[in-house]
């Protein structure tokens, strides 16, 4: 059993219904009163070396909603700032929590914390990966469409982490995606070649944002410089502006088109101001959904039902 959530490419397709099919239940319940205690005497740790609004809000209120406690650290407040091996810090973490949750820069960190972990380590965010993010993105689409079958399911922009989890989901889950991204601005290469071995479906990158939402049911879209690339957001300005997911290419997508956005938003920029508040978006609701999503990862990880 797969223990750690690191990349979605390490599941199978029913491991990661599973997720999204939890989610569901779990959001449906909440909404109808249900108070989950299926993590009561459970305790999760929150290793963030980048600083974070939804995600760490949305784990300590999944956590605290299923009837678990949190503890939160930074980089700041634990070893890791102080070069402790990581090896050691994941095996003395694993005898006081149930759960290490990491939101951090290098794939390599989660890798290695979860090699030497006994609990489960979630990846809540490397450059390389956005693993739960885009569960919780998939399940809105599942929301508002019914199914991922026979959907044109857009990226708009940068190729990074959020783009490369976009691509394994695809892949394993077994939808069709087209990316638009700048030349140079790619998802990963590697990733994509193993992507494309397994998926039954076309993963097409593309460099033309006109064709890419032509006839869309789904276009996503997120910030042009993430963190970490502040020094390169005016030089990007200029290079992603036609990628801007404003009314104009919105309306090439298919009149109940939805739009997606993990925010924050940077309005005017990767998405006009318009659209994000159109009755299209359904990004709050999407980030409603990662605290659900996230419920149902702790819950099917910790307890082994996964």
């Amino acid at each position: 059993m797969n223990t750690h959530l690191l990349a979605l490419q390490d599941f199978t397709k029913s491991q990661l219904q599973s997720f999204i099919d939890r989610a569901l239940v779990l959001k449906k319940e909440k909404k109808s009163g249900v108070f989950h205690q299926h993590l009561a005497g459970r305790t999760i740790c929150l290793l963030f070396e980048k600083p974070s609004t939804r995600t760490r809000v949305s784990f300590e209120s999944a956590m605290y909603g299923m009837g678990g406690q949190v503890i939160f650290m930074s980089s700041k407040e634990t070893q890791l700032g102080r070069g402790e091996p990581l090896k050691d810090t994941a095996r003395v973490l694993a005898r006081y929590v149930d759960a290490i949750v990491v939101r951090t820069f290098g794939q390599e960190v989660v890798d290695e914390l979860s090699e030497f972990s006994d609990v489960p380590v979630v990846n809540a965010l490397t450059d390389l990966h956005h693993p739960c993010q885009i569960l919780s993105d998939v399940m809105t689409v599942i929301e508002n469409k019914g199914s991922l079958e026979n959907l044109k399911i857009v990226w708009l922009g940068d190729g990074n982490n959020m783009a490369n989890s976009w691509i394994q989901a695809a892949s394993v889950l077994g939808f069709s995606l087209t990316l638009a991204c700048p030349e140079g601005y790619e998802p990963s290469p590697e990733l994509l070649h193993v992507a494309h071995k397994v998926a039954k479906q076309p993963i097409t990158v593309l460099r033309d944002p006109v064709e890419a939402a032509r006839d869309a049911d789904v276009i996503n879209v997120d910030v042009w410089a993430s963190m970490g690339q502040e020094d390169e957001a005016e030089k990007r300005l200029n290079i992603f502006a036609p990628y801007q997911l404003n009314s104009k290419l919105l309306a090439l997508a298919k009149d109940d088109a939805i739009v997606l956005h993990c925010l924050p938003a940077h309005r005017e920029e990767e998405i006009t101001e318009e659209v994000l508040e159109g009755a299209q978006s359904v990004a709050f609701d999407q980030a409603e959904n990662k605290m659900h999503m996230h419920k149902a990862i702790l819950e099917l990880l910790i307890n082994g039902d996964i």
